[in-house]
């Protein structure tokens, strides 16, 4: 059987398995020496993990779509040790003057909920929709990344499906 042929059918699995009812089983994450818990979907795809400071765990959220071939939507949870809650607003001030940077910047008509940012921005010519949120807990740092494509060809749905794990990672953290 050809590479393309074994991609082709790999690829119509994926897919299939993620729109199958019941299908959504969980994968248990454990950060900052057991201190930090949360799920993500098991269709969801660990493509970085670093140890250390800081501790960084990037989910890639497949886009079955012809939007996923360019445009990597991902979630990234980011643990910093700290030794105070001045500590932690300096790192939120330094992240977010990263995000004003980024091209085409803009933040949201919706107003943010506290220690947190929603806003838009480019990424190689494609809009993307980013949602950061904060917490400083049990001395450490916690930064929650959610980047997704502004618009997928993958329609509503998924787009909902991203916005839902993103929160219920959100939700976890605080």
């Amino acid at each position: 059987m050809s590479f393309s042929r074994i991609t082709a059918l790999f690829t119509a699995s994926l897919v299939i398995a993620m729109l199958l009812p019941g299908s959504a089983h969980a994968t248990d994450i454990s950060m900052a020496n057991g201190s930090v818990n949360f799920s993500t979907p098991d269709t969801w795809l660990g493509i970085m993990e670093t140890h250390g400071d800081p501790e960084v765990r990037v989910f890639q959220v497949p886009d079955p779509s012809p939007t996923g071939k360019t445009s990597l939507a991902r979630v990234t949870v980011t643990i910093k040790p700290a030794s105070s809650i001045s500590d932690f607003h300096q790192y939120m001030a330094e992240a977010t003057a990263k995000a004003l940077e980024l091209p085409g910047y803009k933040a949201a008509a919706v107003a943010p909920s506290p220690n947190s940012e929603v806003y838009t921005a480019q990424e190689t010519g494609v809009q993307f929709s980013y949602t950061e949120h904060y917490w400083f807990k049990d001395g450490h740092e916690i930064q929650l990344r959610c980047v997704r494509p502004s618009h997928s060809l993958a329609g509503a749905a998924w787009t909902r499906a991203f916005d839902r794990g993103c929160e219920a990672i959100a939700a976890r953290l605080k």
